[in-house]
């Protein structure tokens, strides 16, 4: 069984009729079919079309472009047109409007300009959704439902009195009583303890750093809030439709909502991904945020959106080269999705997406663009019977949105330097370079059916995720700064690590950042089990963290060399756990020790030339070349490419921007 009931992969993506004539439309679909699109999103943002005052409904155009689209044998992902309320109900309701932590309410004007908290707002997208189900319930084209759109891209949070009474309601329910949230907050720093609820507020701007565990709890706050829109429209749509997926599009490794929550209350993940054809590190880049969304609930998921070539928002907006938008959907596929789909089907005319590329672009079908879109749809019809096979990932990266939210909190840190995603990738892209399958994990999931699990940073860290990693039986690796604080942002009895210090068999006695341009020189040591260094390297380089550590029944792989700490241990190993106390330049030499100990390989059972990537999906095996030159990939066994039809054995020549799918 697929994401919705229609056979094989997903092709299509946003298609916005109400911008164009009527007389355009059919021109449209006639197109659409001859690409092989099997289904659009309709509607995302046409609120102020379809409720034209409250209560003031004006399907007509909708009804006729359904029919047309089912007329001509395309789906539909029906979104319910909330993600930016209307000039009506704004100017009705003022506060609608979000407020930014300064106290400045934001005008009407772009998109996604409402208050998550808003009852005004809350009420009338339940109103329209309920009115768009009971319409479209019947409707044969109806696939999929889409609530809202990117959720916290333009709108994460916001400041106004509806919030903060909101926030207040949300404390209340965490800790019960005053007592408990000021204990929690630690309030007696600094002069802040709370004798009322109604002295409590956002964390807005301040004359000085705002109490870390405040903002914390804020955090969790937005998220839940924004996801509390989304599930009041799911709860209407389950109810008339229940037998209509719904899902929303997430925005790739967003660091402001906690996708573990909201994935679990979707049907379906769906993502929207932009890599930057000037980024070459954008395929690695790409497949990490992939495989989170695979990860989220461990099934297929869904590229709703990407960019056929240029985007319209970034400072320098390059288009992908020829092949490139093929090669990046094909990454996708890779990874998981049951489709590829595109914002938008036909380039705008006018507004701030104007110059976003399309399917269709403005030059129409006499165009590099719509050449590669035909080729693409053939593609993804060759390609129909990976649709719903899965992956199995030996290894596992943690990530937990908490301990990102109090990593990176405003001010009052050892050092602002570390970051989480540029950790999680510094781990992530050695792996995708051997071509290993990685999955993603909360720290308090089951572990057991990975032989190796990293954590790149658990800053926030309590004692039920350490007895959960305790328990896990293959090799675990735990990177600086984890096991800091507990789940109130306050520091552990006896500091870091916490309640992983039984463990790593170590504590950290002092964190040593390294001021920016400086290094600190680490050398690999005997393993006293081994009588010769355990990484096979002989001087490292750390950058921007280290630590003073003591040694409780741990042994060091490795010391730093000069400067303030020499001599003092940089790596360790207690058992089957590795704690890096600093962070390596070079991550290579940990990782082949770790790797090797575990039996992990990659997927082709060889070393891939630079810039292929190779990932297993089912019984067919991916092999994407984003280098600029060939390259010869050994195969695992013989097989045929699915995009070419031919019988390949031994190795296969990949030209570059190109790409093999061997199904063995």
């Amino acid at each position: 069984m697929g994401l919705t009931r229609v056979p094989g992969l997903l092709f299509g993506g946003d298609y916005n009729p109400e911008q164009w004539s009527e007389q355009v439309w059919d021109q449209d679909v006639r197109l659409m079919a001859e690409a092989g699109v099997n289904v659009v999103t309709v509607a995302v943002f046409s609120w102020s079309r379809l409720e034209t005052a409250p209560g003031v409904f004006d399907f007509g155009w909708l009804d006729r472009i359904l029919d047309l689209l089912h007329a001509h044998g395309i789906a539909v992902d029906l979104a319910t047109a909330t993600a930016t309320p209307p000039p009506w109900l704004v100017r009705q309701h003022p506060d609608v409007q979000p407020v930014d932590a300064a106290g400045t309410r934001l005008e009407f004007g772009s998109r996604q300009g409402y208050c998550p908290s808003s009852p005004a707002f809350r009420q009338g997208t339940v109103r329209l959704a309920r009115a768009m189900a009971e319409r479209y319930r019947d409707h044969p084209a109806l696939v999929m439902w889409h609530i809202g759109n990117e959720y916290g891209d333009h709108t994460v949070e916001c400041f106004c009195e509806e919030s903060a009474r909101d926030f207040r309601r949300w404390l209340e329910a965490r800790y019960g009583t005053l007592d408990g949230l000021n204990s929690a907050w630690g309030t007696s720093c600094w002069g802040q303890h709370y004798t009322d609820w109604t002295q409590l507020a956002p964390p807005r701007k301040a004359p000085g750093p705002v109490n870390p565990a405040q903002v914390l709890d804020w955090r969790r706050f937005s998220s839940d809030a924004l996801l509390a829109c989304f599930e009041a429209e799911r709860e209407v749509l389950k109810e008339v439709t229940p037998d209509i997926p719904v899902t929303t599009n997430f925005m790739s490794v967003l660091h402001h909502l906690d996708y573990w929550k909201w994935a679990a209350a979707e049907d379906f993940v769906s993502d929207d991904a932009y890599p930057d054809p000037a980024d070459p590190q954008a395929p690695v880049k790409a497949a990490l945020s992939y495989d989170l969304m695979r990860s989220l609930k461990r099934r297929p998921w869904l590229l709703l959106e990407s960019a056929p070539s240029a985007v319209s928002w970034r400072a320098v907006n390059v288009p992908k080269e020829p092949g490139v938008m093929r090669l990046h959907s094909l990454q996708a596929l890779a990874h998981g999705s049951d489709g590829v789909m595109f914002f938008q089907w036909r380039q705008a005319r006018y507004g701030p997406e104007k110059f976003h590329s399309a399917m269709l672009p403005h030059g129409g079908t006499d165009t590099r663009q719509w050449r590669e879109t035909l080729a693409l749809g053939a593609d993804v019809r060759r390609l129909a019977e990976v649709a719903g096979s899965t992956t199995r990932a030996e290894v596992a990266l943690l990530l937990d949105w908490e301990s990102w939210w109090g990593l990176e909190a405003p001010e009052s840190l050892p050092s602002d330097r570390l970051r989480l995603h540029s950790l999680l990738l510094s781990w992530y892209a050695p792996l995708h370079g051997r071509g290993i399958a990685v999955d993603l994990a909360p720290p308090d999931r089951d572990l057991s059916g990975y032989q190796v699990v990293i954590a790149p940073n658990l800053y926030l860290c309590t004692a039920e995720q350490a007895a959960n990693l305790a328990a896990f039986p293959g090799r675990l690796v735990v990177g600086p700064f984890s096991g800091v604080v507990d789940a109130a942002d306050q520091v552990h009895d006896g500091g870091a690590p916490g309640p992983l210090r039984e463990l790593l068999g170590l504590r950290v006695e002092e964190f040593w950042p390294i001021p920016d341009g400086r290094t600190q020189e680490v050398s690999a040591e005997a393993d006293p089990a081994r009588g010769a260094p355990a990484l096979n390297t002989v001087r490292l380089t750390a950058r921007t963290w280290s630590e003073w550590l003591e040694l409780d029944d741990a042994h060091a792989l490795a010391r730093y060399r000069g400067g303030p700490l020499d001599g003092r241990p940089a790596v360790t190993r207690r058992g089957t756990v590795t704690y890096l106390g600093c962070l390596l330049d070079d991550l290579t030499p940990v990782l082949d020790e770790v790797l090797d100990t575990a039996g992990v390989t990659g997927v082709t059972g060889a070393e891939l030339p630079p810039g292929v990537e190779a990932c297993r999906r089912g019984d067919h095996l991916f092999l994407l070349n984003h280098g600029a030159a060939a390259a010869t990939v050994p195969l695992p066994a013989s097989g045929t490419d699915l995009l070419t039809g031919r019988p390949l054995h031994g190795s296969v020549v990949i030209a570059p921007r190109d790409a093999v799918v061997l199904k063995y």
